[in-house]
């Protein structure tokens, strides 16, 4: 009997090559996926099963299905991949340097102007002149 090929296992691969690939190339432009990588963490967990069942078939039927020694090799290194990834965005984020120029809580604001949502300028003195206090957000991104 000819054994067929798995291609859950090689599915799996290219789905975690993708979940890692897509990160850096597409899902680091929006907030909600660039803050917290949520939706390729569930690439990461298709993938992981999608391995996971090519895995069983090429071990539990090698009579039926090939992919014991090519699947061993793709789920090591999408293992790796996936501990890269986790890495690059948990671990090493957080060493990101701080800004010693940037201004600590309670310090006033220096004095700006940047434009609003229809390009005009809009300053803080002239958003203090008109009222008690000002609320600005910092927000430390990747862009």
């Amino acid at each position: 009997m000819k054994r067929r090929s798995n291609a859950f296992v090689w599915t799996g691969f290219a789905l975690t090559l993708v979940a890692f690939l897509s990160y850096y190339f597409y899902f680091l432009r929006f907030p909600s996926t660039r803050d917290f990588p949520w939706l390729n963490l569930l690439l990461f967990a298709a993938a992981g099963a999608l391995l996971s069942v090519g895995l069983k078939r090429a071990y539990g039927d090698p009579e039926l299905y090939r992919g014991k020694v090519s699947g061993a090799i793709l789920g090591v290194l999408s293992l790796a991949v996936f501990v890269l990834f986790c890495v690059f965005n948990f671990v090493l984020a957080k060493n990101l340097p701080a800004s010693n120029t940037a201004p600590r809580a309670g310090q006033p604001a220096p004095a700006f102007s940047l434009p609003d949502a229809n390009g005009k300028p809009v300053s803080l003195s002239g958003m203090l002149a008109g009222n008690r206090a000002v609320v600005l957000v910092f927000y430390r991104g990747y862009w």
